[in-house]
């Protein structure tokens, strides 16, 4: 039997977030997005905070009634913070390796089709493959391949925090079918997963772009040498 939403919580979540609202900085924040859907104005942080609250006050009793709540949320959001709440309670130990979330994940990316959203849950997948690395590996190897490109996105930021925990070939099989693309959000996604890993190996960045430099976009080749030498990349 499946587990049911948490009403209690989704209430204390969206009351609290009324409370904050800031139709000024609520317009602001919608222009910034691009977005059709609307914002309430209140600040990351807050939305944050809110959610911890809102979980401490109804702790969820076990990870199919975080799910539950979380889609349940995202699926009935009227504005933006909402759904960025609905990330924030995907936090919950209770599903930091839980390979059930991951059609969590998937729909919020499809569903959420922006960068906001694709990269809320980048550091979850992160744990997932961590946690998870021979299944994980193949998902995010056939996401790197879907027409949907917010999902190649998510497939290739998905070990932004892996750190000296990332697994090279896997980076480079997920980078290297995207590299022909024209779309901003893939090429940026391409230099920004390159120059944080070349926090922890600029070697292997600077070997990978060298080895890349003709198929590489301009632009994800300047962000993947960001943080190396003047003269790393260079023929």
């Amino acid at each position: 039997m499946e587990a049911a939403p948490d009403q209690y919580l989704i209430a204390a979540v969206r009351s609290a977030l009324w409370e904050l609202s800031d139709p000024a900085r609520a317009a602001g924040a919608q222009a910034y997005m691009k977005s059709s859907l609307p914002s309430l104005g209140v600040r990351v942080p807050d939305v944050r905070r809110i959610a911890a609250q809102a979980t401490a006050e109804f702790p969820p009793a076990s990870a199919g009634g975080v799910r539950a709540t979380v889609l349940e949320l995202w699926r009935t959001s009227a504005f933006r913070e909402e759904r960025y709440a609905a990330i924030d309670l995907t936090g919950n130990p209770l599903v930091a390796k839980d390979l059930e979330m991951l059609p969590v994940y998937e729909e919020i990316i499809r569903t959420g089709a922006w960068w906001d959203f694709v990269d809320g849950v980048s550091g979850r997948i992160c744990a997932l493959l961590l946690a998870h690395p021979v299944e994980m590996s193949a998902v995010l190897r056939t996401w790197s391949r879907d027409p949907d490109f917010w999902i190649r996105r998510a497939s290739i930021t998905s070990q932004l925090r892996a750190k000296r925990a990332t697994d090279t070939v896997l980076l480079a099989d997920v980078i290297e079918p995207n590299l022909a693309d024209r779309e901003f959000f893939i090429r940026k996604a391409i230099g920004w997963a390159l120059r944080e890993f070349a926090k922890t190996a600029p070697e292997w960045v600077e070997e990978f772009v060298a080895r890349h430099r003709q198929e590489l976009s301009p632009l994800s080749r300047r962000e993947a040498l960001r943080r190396i030498g003047a003269g790393a990349g260079r023929p």
